[in-house]
């Protein structure tokens, strides 16, 4: 019989050129996904949205912030948020009030502006934890409320997976295919990394195609290297300064409900892995306000939120290295490579279709997961307070699709579908007689309850 292995806590035990390289497979751990979220948003944006080179700064940088504030002790990484991205699409679309006559770029800083506050809230729910206990809080934010807005959140992006994935379908599929090899039947670090394995696949194939002569179905190349030849070696993160208004603010804001209910997944995830209550020690509040305040700097500067990310803890899992000194290591890595605008460029000429691809995967697993948070914490349909809320937030999330555009003030301000659903789902539970959820009495359920692909789960021996 094999025996377990022992759980390392201190990596120094190693040696140095270990650490460096369980920091270097960290780092490949989160980099699929991370990247991949700029590479969405830029779609929506027409070519003018976020900066490979910026997310992966603010992911280093926000990932060092996040353990000064949680002492040191939790081996987390930030990486970018997919939660965000439907917020991003609805900001590139707008097209009222200040918003009219803007092009896709200049809409950019206003979706960022929208995440500060998005990451603000992080702050705010923090201060409750530490003032009144988690418990009472999370009766604010039971799974028939978070639940049910997750899978609106993966729905409203589904027209834009097909609409990528139409510009070459067969690429799209050899994407599509590969991600789910990987995340079905790979073993050990290639299961835990399904997206990477994804893009570098598939790219290599559109590499071939494009040697062999063959274009997109509208005649276009697929893969088009002309950014490349002129980006420098070396060189600056082209960071921008977020702006405010309060569409992007109630666009965006919303969403931090999925997010918040990510974050303490995570962590519950990762305690179970380390074996570690890191929701008591340093405590929830510590970490939420660290990976709030990391999200709120990474958009002030042009950079996606960011979040814990259950790829990482799954790096725990396999190499039973709990250091967080090794996942500090990997943020270093992530920052060094974000003053290589070289890269970047490379990065920038994915196809739309292996995105569009890879997206049928991520946004159907952004809604599979919402339904898991439902049904992990066994939330009771028989009763017609929790049927009520989750219809009219179903509804609303998915109904609005303009949402809903009044004037204050001369202030034009644009309700979206998402901050409807969210709004109505939280007042709704607050009102109706009948909650009687209690954060903590289904570890499992409280265990996954987030936005992130692929969350690691501790197999029960």
């Amino acid at each position: 019989m094999e025996e377990k292995r022992k759980a390392i806590y201190d990596a120094k035990t190693l040696g140095t050129p270990k650490m460096l390289i369980l920091g270097l497979q960290h780092m490949f751990a989160m980099f699929g996904a991370t990247i991949l979220v700029p590479i969405l948003v830029n779609q929506y944006f027409n070519g003018e949205g976020l900066s490979v080179q910026v997310t992966l700064f603010f992911a280093g940088v926000g990932t060092l912030l996040f353990h000064f504030f949680a002492k040191f002790k939790v081996p987390a990484f930030l990486g970018s948020s997919f939660a965000f991205l439907g917020g991003f699409q609805t900001v590139a679309n707008l097209d009222t009030g200040i918003f009219a006559d803007m092009t896709p770029g200049q809409k950019l800083p206003y979706a960022c502006g929208g995440i500060v506050v998005a990451g603000l809230l992080y702050l705010i729910l923090a201060v409750l934890i530490r003032l009144i206990g988690v418990k009472r809080v999370m009766r604010f934010l039971p799974p028939v409320v978070t639940g049910p807005i997750i899978i609106c959140i993966g729905l409203s992006l589904a027209p834009s997976a097909v609409s990528n994935a139409s510009s070459n379908w067969f690429l799209a599929l050899i994407a599509l295919v590969v991600v789910i090899a990987f995340n079905i039947w790979g073993k050990g670090m290639w299961k835990i990394i399904p997206i990477l394995m994804g893009v570098v696949i598939s790219y290599a194939v559109a590499v071939i195609m494009q040697l062999c002569g063959l274009t997109n179905a509208d005649g276009s190349a697929i893969i088009d290297t002309a950014n490349i030849a002129t980006s420098s070696f070396v060189g600056l993160p082209p960071f921008l300064i977020a702006k405010f208004d309060i569409t992007a603010i109630l666009v965006m804001a919303p969403i931090a409900l999925a997010t918040m209910m990510e974050h303490v997944g995570d962590i519950s995830a990762i305690s179970a892995t380390t074996e570690n209550n890191f929701i008591e020690d340093p405590g929830l509040h510590r970490t939420l306000f660290g990976d709030g305040l990391a999200t709120a700097l990474a958009a002030m500067f042009g950079g996606p939120a960011n979040t814990t990310y259950g790829e990482n803890t799954g790096v725990l899992e396999l190499s039973k290295v709990y250091d967080p000194k090794v996942v500090r290591i990997a943020a270093c890595y992530a920052i060094v490579i974000s003053f290589i605008p070289k890269l970047a460029s490379v990065i920038g000429t994915m196809p739309s279709a292996i995105i569009g691809g890879i997206s049928f995967v991520l946004y159907g697993m952004i809604s599979a997961i919402g339904v898991r948070n439902v049904v992990e914490n066994k939330v009771d349909f028989t009763k017609s307070r929790n049927l009520i809320i989750a219809a009219v937030i179903l509804v609303s999330g998915l109904g609005f699709s303009g949402g809903i555009t009044f004037t204050i003030d001369q202030t034009t301000i644009t309700l979206t579908s998402l901050a409807i659903a969210a709004i109505l789902g939280i007042l709704l539970n607050a009102i109706l007689p009948g909650n009687d959820y209690e954060f903590g009495v289904n570890p499992s359920g409280d265990k996954n309850r987030g936005v992130s692909f692929n969350n690691f789960e501790k197999e029960e021996k």
